[in-house]
């Protein structure tokens, strides 16, 4: 038996020194190489401190008898983004980077909202290869806004005095198809083409639907003197930051542009008792419902 377990391990020691010989140690296996092209990526930020703006991007305060909200963004959609290379570019004029699909399903050429990217804050919005975009230098950002959705507080006075938080969603492009979208829990059937502005609101009593007048949507934009946009059409205008955004066309890495809005009292409404509250069964009608401002950062 001994002779047999000996010749055994003879025989396993022999192959293994054979396989050692033949079969030399692998090289090392390098790094994987990261061959992903560098994207361009857009992201929102909702800020209630930064400067509030009116259509011209002048500063602007609440006027005698208004009140107004910062609310809490929930998400936010776009449908058109623009780089513009200096204050006289006319809009279209300058490199478009993104439209979103259109439909006619509700008649006239319209947003379909069905098919729009809703993002949360700090969330990619878009990433697109920066192979893609051209070459230059962009003094200025377009981006035409279709959609927010946002919390805010109001008062109920009778029979007893209740403070509630409720959601809005707003549809703040020139015309949106909406076949149906969701406020918070309650969702909304519309099939059919809805102008700036038209809005759902939902609290844990109920939801109210409503179209606002035209002009109840502010479009800040601070070049309007050189380069005007369409009544009615919210497409913010911003100044990148710290300065012009220079895309070279050989870049090696990511450009990441933070869409910070300004939400600084961004909900306004015409206060019958000037008590600062929202208590629209009080008499409390809303003006404004636009963003404050856009500061493009990179």
């Amino acid at each position: 038996m001994k002779k047999i377990l000996f010749a055994i391990c003879a025989a396993c020691l022999t192959i293994y020194g054979c396989k050692k010989d033949a079969d030399p140690a692998p090289e090392p296996t390098p790094d994987p190489v990261n061959t992903t092209a560098p994207q361009l990526i857009l992201k929102f930020k909702f800020d209630s401190t930064q400067t509030r703006l009116d259509n011209f991007g002048n500063v602007s305060t609440l006027p005698a008898g208004n009140s107004g909200q910062s609310p809490i963004f929930n998400s936010m959609s776009a449908h058109y983004v623009e780089l513009t290379t200096n204050q006289l570019t006319a809009l279209g004029a300058g490199t478009i980077i993104y439209e979103s699909p259109k439909t006619t399903l509700g008649g006239d050429m319209a947003i379909d909202h069905n098919s729009s990217v809703l993002a949360t804050e700090n969330s990619t919005f878009l990433s697109i290869p920066l192979s893609s975009v051209a070459a230059g230098t962009y003094e200025y950002m377009r981006v035409s806004l279709s959609y927010q959705n946002y919390d805010i507080k109001l008062r109920v006075n009778s029979p007893s005095v209740i403070d509630l938080t409720g959601t809005l969603a707003s549809f703040i492009g020139q015309n949106t198809y909406i076949s149906s979208y969701t406020i918070k829990d309650s969702a909304i059937a519309v099939n059919a083409n809805k102008l700036q502005g038209y809005w759902g609101f939902e609290t844990i009593y109920n939801v109210t639907t409503g179209q606002p007048p035209p002009g109840s949507v502010t479009v800040p934009n601070p070049i309007f003197s050189t380069s005007p946009i369409p009544q009615g059409s919210c497409i913010v205008t911003g100044a990148f930051s710290p300065g012009a955004l220079t895309i070279t066309g050989s870049e090696t890495s990511d450009i990441v542009i933070t869409l910070s809005v300004s939400t600084n009292k961004s909900f306004e409404w015409k206060d019958a008792d000037m008590d600062g509250r929202f208590e629209p069964l009080d008499g409390d009608t809303v003006v404004d419902m636009g963003i404050r401002g856009l500061i493009p950062m990179y």
